[in-house]
């Protein structure tokens, strides 16, 4: 699942039993009495995901006591809370396809798709409420950080400012901070204390960015659109990426080109691939996978300061899995 090493049957038995009860609980959650918000809310739901954010929930709770009562509550809020920015991303960047079906703003309308992911970030924060005002006030900064990244994404670089510095920070907002929450709420609803929660926070935080970094680097280097894009689908559509950023950099007058292309969008297919075959033996890719890396190792540096035992294994494992995303 996701990378994750089962090295321990038991640990494998719990959290697949427990991912069982979030998918449960994620059905009960998007139903409503209102045909249409029911099919709509579900719709993404349904066309499957990784589930990483329970995930990783699931596993955080392991260093405490996985079995309590609102371990599995939390993973369905951050779930919901990532479908509903799904819902608004797809708008936004008016997308046609998401997990290999329509989206919600293609097979319905805009505004439609908006109303949905606000159901959805309601019926979030609603299940939120029931653990404690504590998780309420942790849900509420996270909702800010994803808004604030959207923002900034939208806007773009303010004059001077750096814009790879801008999208990392862009990065450890919208995606960074849904995937520390997600660890922390499984440290703090399992009552794993506070040291640990701040220890498994970090980690979700960088991991998380690294793995969002990843797929920059696999739209690129993959033939086979393992990001579950096709290929070059950044560069068609004008979005920056770690390695088009760093490429962007480049003084080279042999790169000038290259830097102009990527300045754009680029139409032409044939262009397309042009720039990916100069992508990948550009020097910028190998700054790119260092770079993630260096994260990878920055997040498996800081299990060390975790209790030893298949929970740690398994979240050393996604270290690992990240590592072989970028050969």
């Amino acid at each position: 699942m996701f990378g994750v090493d089962f090295t321990d049957p038991a640990l494998e038995s719990r959290v697949l039993a427990g991912v069982d009860r979030v998918e449960e609980q994620l059905t009960l959650a998007v139903d409503s009495p209102e045909p249409f918000v029911a099919e709509a809310a579900a719709h993404l739901m349904r066309a499957g995901g990784k589930r990483f954010r329970p995930l990783l929930v699931l596993l955080a709770a392991e260093f405490g006591d996985p079995e309590h009562a609102d371990v599995v509550p939390s993973a369905v809020v951050v779930e919901l809370t990532h479908l509903a920015t799904l819902y608004h991303d797809d708008v936004m960047d008016e997308a046609a396809v998401r997990r290999g079906a329509p989206s919600a703003n293609a097979r319905w309308d805009n505004t439609l798709a908006i109303l949905v992911g606000d159901f959805l970030f309601a019926q979030a924060s609603d299940l939120c409420s029931t653990l404690g005002p504590e998780a309420v006030s942790i849900q509420a900064r996270t909702f800010s950080r994803l808004v604030h990244g959207q923002i900034a994404e939208t806007i773009g670089p303010r004059e001077g400012e750096d814009p790879l510095e801008h999208y990392l920070k862009v990065v450890a907002d919208k995606t960074g901070s849904l995937i520390a929450t997600s660890a922390r709420f499984g440290a703090r609803t399992s009552g794993a204390g506070e040291s640990v929660e701040r220890v498994l926070t970090e980690f979700g935080e960088r991991i998380g960015s690294a793995f969002q970094l990843s797929d920059d680097i696999i739209d690129i280097a993959s033939d086979s659109g393992d990001s579950g894009k096709t290929p070059g689908t950044d560069l068609r559509e004008g979005v920056p990426t770690l390695p088009t950023l760093i490429a962007r950099r480049s003084t080279d007058p042999a790169d000038a080109d290259l830097v102009t292309a990527l300045s754009d969008p680029i139409d032409d297919e044939d262009e397309v691939q042009r720039v990916i075959e100069r992508l990948r033996a550009h020097p910028a890719m190998d700054e790119a996978r260092a770079y993630v890396q260096s994260e990878a190792d920055a997040a498996r540096a800081l299990l060390t300061e975790l209790p030893a035992g298949p929970a740690r294994d398994a979240l050393d494992a996604l270290c690992d899995t990240l590592a072989t995303r970028l050969t």
